[in-house]
């Protein structure tokens, strides 16, 4: 339980730290806040600027005082229930996979915390067509993580029922 817990917080801590770095070289030292637009390798990967004040994709986006802390409130409260809900998990894929939900959703709500909204700056286009939207690291992490939860289940959580259950005694008839 106590190995799971720490894999969990310490990929969680290592996507937080990439988050941020990455979004430190580019708002601040890039200035791309101030640039808006930096083509890196074109058609395919361009950083684009946007400030994100909704959830995906700019949903429910409002300059409410409120409406910014809610999401980072809310942000924090799904990363503890996900941390206390599978502290106990067993191998090493869910705590992986909940240690980068964890970290993107920190890295986002540190985000609103340091600049009032989401720092999105990635852009992927190709072949004519103009992708409208950015994206960042934390983004990356929280759509993969719950991929990994949904779609790769460990195999010892698994096995581990299916042993418990084999052990024990066949019910009796009459």
């Amino acid at each position: 339980m106590r190995k799971t817990l720490f894999r969990m917080l310490g990929f969680a801590l290592l996507v937080l730290a990439a988050d941020q770095a990455l979004k430190l070289v580019v708002v601040v030292y890039l200035d791309l806040a101030q640039r808006g637009r930096l083509d890196v390798l074109p058609p395919f990967l361009n950083l684009r600027m946007a400030w994100n004040r909704g959830v995906n994709f700019g949903l429910f986006a409002s300059d409410s005082q409120t409406a910014r802390w809610l999401l980072v409130a809310l942000a924090i409260s799904i990363s503890a229930g996900l941390a206390v809900w599978l502290h106990r998990a067993t191998g090493w894929v869910t705590p992986l996979c909940a240690g980068a939900v964890i970290g993107g959703a920190l890295g986002n709500a540190l985000d609103r915390v340091i600049y009032g909204a989401v720092a999105d700056f990635l852009n992927m286009s190709c072949c004519g067509w103009d992708n409208p939207f950015s994206f960042n690291i934390a983004d990356i992490a929280i759509f993969a993580g719950v991929l990994g939860l949904v779609l790769l289940p460990d195999r010892a959580v698994n096995a581990g029922k299916a042993t418990d259950s084999a052990r024990d005694p066949p019910e009796r008839l009459g």
